[in-house]
């Protein structure tokens, strides 16, 4: 089986209620960790900087815009590993180095977020941080929030 390299950019997407942006990936479309609920984000393209990718993904994948918020990278350091079935419907193993920035939506509670799926996620939810140890998260994202405390 080949193997991909992919930066990825997401976000930790915090409403002012404080309450985090998570997704869910269809199943058919081929996505890694399709059945676990995700951070939004994607892969850096070619040419792209991580910034824009992010603002980019965070647009096509929730439709919200967040260029008008402050983005912090929080995380540089997560890996992860999963098979990948690309849109030639080649199955690739595809290593991840995952690029974790935080935004604060502060002027809306998670009620008031217009959100339009549009991309890879077919389901979304704003989870309280206190429902994480009860809802089927991605790995690297178990491991990002043991990091930061949000999980033991």
């Amino acid at each position: 089986m080949r193997e991909i390299q992919r930066d990825i950019v997401s976000a930790l997407i915090f409403s002012k209620d404080g309450k985090l942006f998570q997704g869910m990936k269809d199943e058919e479309r081929g996505g890694v960790y399709y059945d676990c609920w995700h951070l939004p984000g994607g892969g850096v393209e070619p040419g792209e900087d991580k910034e824009s990718a992010l603002k980019r993904e965070i647009k096509e994948e929730t439709g919200m815009d967040i260029s008008a918020y402050k983005v912090v990278l929080i995380d540089d350091s997560g890996e992860g590993v999963s098979k990948k079935i690309l849109p030639s419907q080649e199955e690739v193993l595809c290593k991840m180095r995952f690029n974790v920035y935080r935004v604060d939506i502060s002027d809306k509670n998670s009620d008031e977020i217009a959100i339009s799926l549009n991309d890879d996620l077919v389901k979304y939810r704003w989870t309280v941080l206190d429902e994480l140890p009860n809802i089927k998260l991605t790995p690297p994202s178990t491991e990002l929030f043991k990091k930061l405390g949000y999980l033991k």
